[in-house]
């Protein structure tokens, strides 16, 4: 309930002492939807992957799913990822967040999460931990680490099993893949787990320890919600709290190391267009799963369209992300993309290029 600025006022001159009336839950049913909770976290609607409504019930510490109405197919992607989040997401970021950080800089980060679950209904519950090679805030991380703390119905992460693990004590079935616009690894319970308070930044260093990370990497969020594919009316997160600390030794601009690969740049130029190929050579010893090679486009030059890749931006400083299909570059092999674009004046290449943030050689 909301109370009117005069009646605060009244209150204020009489000298009364008016008592509080509870406030009753935030209700959002828009697509995208969201507000601030404890003047520290966001939590949203995110209805992504479908046009059938869905209502979420937000509390103090969290937010419930009121009503869910839209059906995805078990062999394809879920209807939406309503979820609470501290940290950065598509430009939304959670007060006074010091997110984005880097990976070496951070000192500690813990977070403890209670989830409410429901029968009946086919969903995952998950916990999302973004990464990017570079301080973003907007758009799609390069690297998503999501722990499956519960999963109902034939439903099953991205890519394919790749082994099991320990972390925090508890075993996960390890999966890794790429979805075409970001790589993932997935952690998934052997069984339901209601709560759990645990280290963040042991998954973080055991994805880096997979070679699919460096410490150069930045930390742009931590989240908790629920993937449901059919029904989720009920599921709710009761209780979310996440805490990033830095003063882990790193600095928010290190020296760039150089990492094992190369970079092939081929053009094409005329008149006032280009196109140009791009070469990723893996001259390391382990595969990479999962890539994005930053670069600068000189002044004057634009992209207007790309292939066999996901390209952020069109000018300055782009991001190029693997696609679905070339993800993975194994020891000694390569795989390539391309764009076209547009210039004005003298026509240059870039000057340098960076592999999941550290440094490449040139070919």
């Amino acid at each position: 309930m909301r109370r009117s600025l005069l009646v605060l006022l009244l209150a204020l001159i009489s000298g009364l002492v008016i008592a509080q009336p509870a406030r009753a839950d935030t209700r959002i049913c828009e697509q995208y939807g969201s507000t601030t909770v404890g003047g520290r976290y966001v939590v949203m609607n995110n209805r992504w992957g479908t046009s059938a409504e869905q209502c979420i019930n937000v509390t103090g510490t969290g937010f419930s799913i009121a009503s869910q109405q839209g059906t995805g197919s078990t062999s394809g992607a879920p209807v939406s990822y309503p979820a609470i989040f501290y940290g950065c997401h598509y430009t939304n970021c959670s007060p006074g967040t010091n997110l984005p950080i880097q990976v070496s800089a951070i000192s500690s980060a813990t977070s403890s999460i209670s989830y409410s679950y429901v029968s009946g209904a086919t969903y995952d519950a998950a916990y999302d931990i973004w990464l990017d090679p570079s301080p973003r805030k907007d758009g799609v991380n390069a690297q998503e680490i999501m722990i499956w703390f519960n999963r109902q119905g034939s439903i099953q992460p991205i890519g394919s099993v790749v082994g099991t693990t320990t972390i925090g004590g508890r075993s996960w079935q390890v999966w890794q893949g790429s979805n075409g616009s970001n790589a993932v690894v997935s952690y998934v319970a052997p069984s339901p787990i209601t709560s759990w308070s645990f280290s963040v930044l042991d998954f973080v260093n055991d994805v880096k320890n997979r070679g699919a990370i460096t410490s150069s990497w930045y930390l742009t969020s931590i989240q908790a919600g629920f993937e449901p594919w059919i029904g989720g009316a009920g599921l709710a997160v009761t209780n979310f709290s996440a805490t990033v600390n830095g003063g882990g030794g790193g600095t928010t601009t290190p020296p760039v190391p150089t990492s094992s690969c190369k970079v092939t740049y081929a053009t094409n130029v005329w008149n006032n267009g280009f196109t140009a190929t791009v070469t990723v050579a893996n001259t390391g010893s382990s595969a990479l799963n999962g890539w994005a090679l930053g670069f600068t486009l000189p002044g004057g030059q634009a992209v207007t369209g790309s292939w066999n890749t996901a390209l952020s931006g069109t000018s300055g400083a782009l991001v190029a992300r693997n696609a679905e299909h070339n993800g993975s570059i194994p020891a000694g092999g390569s795989t390539s993309f391309g764009f076209q674009g547009t210039y004005s004046g003298s026509f240059a290449s870039p000057s340098a290029f960076t592999l999941n943030g550290t440094a490449c050689s040139r070919a």
